[in-house]
């Protein structure tokens, strides 16, 4: 998305160095047009083919921010900027080897423009970014109490995430300028923007609403980036060297893995055929013990043979049973009972499994050990059903209260 004809990254800091000081300096001598190595076309092409969703042929290049960028938006935003790159690989090769004539045409734009000029590919991806990066800092913040604490308190670092978003996408480049004016606009704005929507909502009864102004704070900051920090990059930066590269890049993708992880384990939800929601990391436990996973090939056959007959829609409803989200399949198999059993069935079973592998009745150690593993199973399945049979109960009554 943002591979721009000339935009350059040098290294991961590098590209965030120097904001302050404009190019001046506009000499062609030899040494301002110093091979800085000697980067094959070739095989950024191939990287490119093979890994360029996730920015391989960026970091290749040298280019680290636009790198992890790729990688955090699985190419430019699903794709978009990975296709982009294909018709300026040429350019970034020339720019990486620092090229005569490409430094020439470079400084060309410095001596005619005083300061970038605006790009609505960069301004848009500006906005893209930090609206990602926000929103992931939001999701992965706990909705419920966690170690008996609200966590909610965390959402200050949402207008913070933004901010970053924008100014990694100013600092791809020839291009930079420091994070300053972006963090005051996202502070800034819902502190101004809250008392201004209760007032415009008491004066003319107009509500607005948490996105619009979630939208507006991104809008803003990205604004004030390109209107009052960007600037040219100065040339010849010194590159960090290998090994601190790898550092910061490895630590930036693990946190981004860490918040998506944080949303999955707290947050997100699966939706089983009953309409219950049953959280992720549940159902990916459940997941493991289900028809689906025990039998992967014939599982497949089945969909397959499904959705010849009954089509994809229906299917996916097929897909998400044998997953077994809510593990009541599984727990039916535990107490060995047919699934949809009643709920007399399930009681009179579990009494009867819970008599038959109580740990009391092992003989000597090694059994003990089988049995108090049968017997906890049981257990936790026959609390399964009792409280998915419970859920159900209330939803039916609610429903009828309401009919």
């Amino acid at each position: 998305m943002f591979g721009l004809p000339g935009i350059m990254g040098k290294g991961v800091f590098g590209e965030n160095s120097g904001g302050s000081n404009r190019i001046r300096n506009n000499s062609n001598s030899n040494s301002n047009h110093r091979s800085n190595g000697n980067k094959s076309k070739t095989l950024t092409y191939l990287l490119w083919l093979i890994g360029g969703v996730c920015g391989l042929h960026h970091f290749y290049l040298g280019r680290d921010l636009q790198g992890v960028l790729w990688w955090c938006t699985f190419g430019g935003y699903f794709g978009f900027g990975w296709l982009r790159d294909l018709f300026y690989i040429g350019e970034y090769v020339a720019d990486a080897n620092k090229d005569e004539k490409y430094m020439k045409k470079f400084d060309y734009m410095v001596r005619v423009y005083e300061k970038p000029p605006f790009s609505t590919v960069r301004f848009t991806g500006m906005v893209v970014v930090a609206y990602l990066f926000s929103t992931v800092v939001s999701l992965a913040i706990p909705e419920d109490n966690v170690a008996g604490l609200s966590w909610q308190w965390l959402q200050i670092f949402t207008p913070l995430a933004a901010a970053i978003g924008v100014w990694a996408v100013g600092n791809i480049g020839h291009e930079t300028g420091s994070i300053k004016w972006p963090l005051i606009c996202a502070y800034l704005v819902p502190m101004v923007g809250n008392p201004l929507k209760s007032f415009i909502f008491d004066k003319w009864g107009y509500d607005i609403d948490e996105s619009t102004s979630f939208a507006i704070m991104i809008l803003t900051a990205a604004w004030s980036f390109d209107h009052l920090e960007k600037q040219w990059r100065p040339k010849n930066q010194k590159i960090p060297g290998t090994l601190k590269r790898i550092i910061v890049i490895s630590m930036c993708c693990l946190l981004y893995m860490a918040l998506w992880s944080s949303y999955l384990y707290f947050n997100a939800k699966v939706t089983d055929e009953d309409g219950d929601e049953v959280p992720f990391h549940e159902a990916l436990g459940h997941f493991f013990s289900s028809p689906w996973w025990l039998d992967v090939k014939q599982s497949f056959i089945d969909v397959w043979q499904f959705a010849q007959a009954h089509g994809w829609m229906e299917t996916w409803r097929q897909i998400v049973t044998l997953s077994d989200p809510s593990g009541e399949q599984n727990a039916f198999k535990v107490l060995e009972l047919r699934s949809g059993a009643s709920q007399t069935e399930i009681k009179n079973q579990c009494r009867t499994l819970a008599v038959k592998y109580h740990p009391d009745k092992a003989k000597d150690d090694v059994t003990r050990k089988d049995v108090q593993n049968r017997f906890f199973e049981v257990q936790q399945a026959c609390e399964l059903l009792s409280n998915s049979r419970a859920k159900r109960r209330r939803r039916n009554k609610q429903f009828n209260e309401e009919l």
